[in-house]
């Protein structure tokens, strides 16, 4: 079993940002597709963002583009999610998972390996 931890979450303002982390072992972070999902009291788990092994990333365009950035750094073996102009929708608990190596998949059953969770909270 692939460990993952994510790290941090935290609570802050409408419009601020937050840079969360996921740590994984070295071959995971090279080699797997890595992808954040986030989930809300009461909604499904949903699609935030993916990176593959090559580079190429994907983004769920409704509710992220262009505020949220994924990027992986092999050398510590961590993938970030950059989280800008946060809003109050934004609030979830933002779960790091590890795919076989292919195309960022934006379907959760893509993915073996997930995290425990961290906690974000925007309020306005």
């Amino acid at each position: 079993q692939v460990q993952l931890r994510e790290s941090g979450g935290g609570s802050v303002q409408a419009g601020e940002s937050l840079r969360l982390s996921c740590a994984a072992p070295p071959r995971t972070v090279m080699w797997y597709t890595m992808g954040w999902f986030r989930q809300a009291p009461g909604k499904e788990r949903e699609f935030v963002a993916a990176i593959s092994r090559v580079g190429s990333s994907a983004y769920n365009e409704d509710s992220v583009k262009g505020r949220f950035t994924i990027s992986r750094d092999t050398a510590k073996s961590l993938v970030y999610l950059q989280m800008n102009s946060l809003k109050p929708e934004d609030t979830a608990v933002y779960y790091c998972a590890a795919a076989q190596p292919g195309s960022p998949s934006r379907e959760p059953r893509s993915y073996d390996h997930w995290g425990q969770g961290t906690q974000v909270t925007v309020s306005s």
